[in-house]
C-alpha cells in the first residue's frame, strides 16, 4: 500500500515557522523525485519545492525562495519542508507529491495534504 502521510501543519503567527514532514511507504522512496504542493481555495496548485531522489539538486518556487528549504532523509523515507518567515498568503494545503519514470509508465503518488494557517 503506497502512502505519503504529511503532518506538521497548523495555525502560526505571520513570520513564524512550520516544519512539514511527508513519510513515505510502499514503495522505493530513493528512487524518486519529491515534491511539495500547495493549493488554496480557488487558486491555482502550485509546485513550492522539490529534491531529487539523492537530494542533490532543490528548486523552489519564487514566493518562497530564501523562506522554505526542502531536504530529505532517504534512511527515514520522509521528506521535510522547513517553512520560515510565513505570510499569510502561505495559507494553503500542503500536498506531498513523489514521482519517477519507470520502464513503461511514471509513477506518481500524492498525499492527502496538511492545512497550514498563517494568520494573527
Amino acid at each position: 500500500q503506497v502512502q505519503l502521510v504529511e503532518s506538521g501543519g497548523g495555525l502560526v503567527q505571520p513570520g513564524g515557522s512550520l516544519r512539514l514532514s511527508c513519510a513515505a511507504s510502499g514503495f522505493t522512496f530513493s528512487s524518486y523525485t519529491m515534491s511539495w504542493y500547495r493549493q488554496a481555495p480557488g487558486k491555482e496548485r502550485e509546485l513550492v519545492a522539490g529534491i531529487t531522489s539523492t537530494g542533490g539538486t532543490t528548486n523552489y518556487a519564487d514566493s518562497v525562495k530564501g523562506r522554505f528549504t526542502i531536504s530529505r532523509d532517504n534512511a527515514k523515507n520522509t521528506v521535510y519542508l522547513q517553512m520560515n518567515s510565513l505570510k499569510p498568503e502561505d495559507t494553503a494545503v500542503y500536498i506531498c507529491n513523489g514521482h519517477a519514470r519507470g520502464t513503461l509508465r511514471e509513477y506518481t503518488y500524492w498525499g492527502q495534504g496538511t492545512q497550514v494557517t498563517v494568520s494573527s
